[in-house]
C-alpha cells in the first residue's frame, strides 16, 4: 500500500499522530498517557508511528531499554517492547506492517549496542500474539503462567537471557485479602476500564477495590502478575492478566460466587 511511513514521535509532534488510537484530549486515559510519555522519553523510551497518508496513524511499537521496562522481567542489556500493533483499519492488516515496525526496533538496538529485543506476548487481547515475532527470528526465553511467553531476538552473546522475576505467589501475598485493581498509565484504556470495574465491584458486589497506580518502572518490575501494568487479584489470586471490561468483570466474578 502506497503512502506509508514511518515516524518517531517525539513530545514536539506526538499530539499530532493521536495516542494508541486516542486523538481527543477529552478521551480518559489520554492526558495520563501523554504525562507518561514525556517522563519515558527522558529513560530512552522510543515510539514508532505506522502513518497513512490517506488514513493516518494505523499502528504502533513502543519499546524502552530493559533496564527501564515496565513488565515484571529481568532484561538489562535488552530493548524491551512495551506493545506494537497495526491496522485500526483492516486494510492495513496482514500487509507487513508490524514486521517493517518491529524492523525498527531491531535497527535502533543494533546501532545502539544492545544485546537483543525482547518482548512479553500471549494469546488474546492487549497482546501482540507470538506469530511475528517468532517470523521476524525471536525464540522462547521464559514462561509464566498462565500462558505468557518472554520472547528474544539475540543480537549478541554478551547480555544473560532476559527472564520473568517470578516468585508470584510472594509478590502475590502483600496485597492480602479483598480485591485488588493494579495499573499504570502506560496503557490509557486502563482508566475507563477500572472506573468500570470499580462501580460493577461496589454495585453489584458490595466490594470496594484497592486500586494500585504504579509509578515507576521499578514497582512494575515488582509486578505480581506477569502482564505487569494491568492485574486484579482477588483474596490474593489473579483472576485477571490483562485489561478487562467491567461486563468481563462481571462475569468472573458471578462465575467465582457461584462456585
Amino acid at each position: 500500500m502506497d503512502g506509508v511511513s514511518i515516524v518517531d514521535l517525539n513530545e514536539g509532534n506526538m499530539l499530532n499522530y493521536g495516542i494508541c488510537g486516542y486523538k481527543d484530549i477529552r478521551r480518559e486515559g489520554y492526558t495520563e498517557k501523554i504525562a507518561w510519555m514525556k517522563q519515558r522519553f527522558a529513560e530512552g523510551m522510543k515510539i514508532k508511528m505506522l502513518v497513512s497518508e490517506r488514513d493516518g496513524a494505523q499502528g504502533m511499537i513502543e519499546y524502552i531499554p530493559g533496564a527501564q521496562a515496565w513488565r515484571p522481567v529481568a532484561a538489562d542489556g535488552h530493548l524491551f517492547i512495551h506493545c506494537i500493533f497495526v491496522g485500526f483499519r483492516k486494510a492495513y492488516k496482514g500487509k507487513g506492517y508490524g514486521s517493517r515496525l518491529l524492523d525498527e526496533c531491531l535497527k535502533d538496538a543494533r546501532e545502539a549496542g544492545f544485546s537483543g529485543v525482547s518482548v512479553v506476548t500471549r494469546k488474546g487481547s492487549f497482546m501482540a500474539g507470538r506469530e511475528l515475532f517468532i517470523q521476524n527470528g525471536f525464540e522462547t526465553a521464559d514462561t509464566a503462567a498462565p500462558d505468557f511467553e518472554l520472547l528474544v531476538c539475540r543480537l549478541t552473546n554478551s547480555a544473560p537471557a532476559p527472564r520473568f522475576r517470578g516468585d508470584w505467589d510472594e509478590r502475590r501475598k502483600a496485597f492480602g485479602r479483598g480485591l485488588t485493581i493494579i495499573r499504570s498509565d502506560q496503557c490509557p484504556y486502563t482508566v475507563k476500564n477500572v472506573k468500570e470495574i470499580c462501580e460493577t465491584a461496589e454495585k453489584e458486589f458490595g466490594l470496594r477495590p484497592r486500586v494500585v497506580s504504579l509509578k515507576s518502572a521499578e514497582e512494575a518490575q515488582n509486578s505480581p502478575c506477569a502482564f505487569g501494568t494491568f492485574c486484579i487479584l482477588y483474596d490474593g489470586r489473579p483472576i485477571a492478566e490483562h485489561p478487562i471490561s467491567g461486563t468481563r468483570f462481571r462475569n468472573i466474578l458471578h462465575s467465582i460466587r457461584s462456585a
